[in-house]
C-alpha cells in the first residue's frame, strides 16, 4: 500500500493499494426512503414491480443491489400524491430493459419516457410509481 495521499480539493485522505484501488472512507452504499400515507400499498407495488427484476425484500426495506436499498416510511406530514415528482428520481439500472419493459407492462404501469435507446449503448426510461414519484429503469454499455 502506498502512504495516504490528501485530495486537497475535499480534504479526504485515501489510500491506494497495489493494485490501483482506492479505499475511501466511509460511504459503503445508498438508500432512499420513501414516504407516504399508505406504505403498505406502496411497499406491495415495489415489492410486485421491482422483486422480480432482482430485487429482495428484506424485514422493512428493499435491497436493489450491493449496498442500495429502498425503505418505506408510514407518515403523516406528506401529500397522498408527490407535488413534484422529478424533484428527485430513483434510478435503477438493470440487465436487460426490454424483459423489465415487458414486466412493468403486466403491472399497466405509468410510462413518463417509454423506454428509448439513447445511443452508446444506453436506454433510458421513466415511470410513475402509485403516489407520483418517478423511478428511472435504465441500462448502460456492458451492463453486467
Amino acid at each position: 500500500m502506498t502512504p495516504p495521499t490528501n485530495d486537497d480539493t475535499t480534504g479526504i485522505t485515501t489510500d491506494t493499494t497495489t493494485d490501483g484501488n482506492t479505499d475511501t472512507p466511509g460511504i459503503t452504499g445508498l438508500g432512499v426512503v420513501i414516504g407516504s400515507t399508505d406504505s403498505a400499498a406502496l411497499i406491495a407495488w415495489y415489492r410486485a414491480a421491482l422483486e422480480p427484476l432482482g430485487a429482495r425484500w428484506a424485514e422493512h426495506l428493499l435491497i436493489v443491489g450491493p449496498g442500495a436499498i429502498i425503505g418505506f416510511d408510514e407518515r403523516d406530514d406528506v401529500a397522498d400524491k408527490a407535488a413534484e415528482p422529478g424533484r428527485q428520481l430513483i434510478n435503477l439500472t438493470v440487465r436487460d430493459i426490454r424483459a423489465a419493459e415487458k414486466h412493468l407492462n403486466t403491472l399497466g404501469v405509468t410510462w413518463v419516457r417509454p423506454v428509448e435507446d439513447t445511443g452508446d449503448g444506453w436506454f433510458f426510461s421513466t415511470i410513475v410509481d402509485p403516489v407520483g414519484n418517478y423511478l428511472q429503469i435504465l441500462q448502460g454499455p456492458g451492463t453486467p
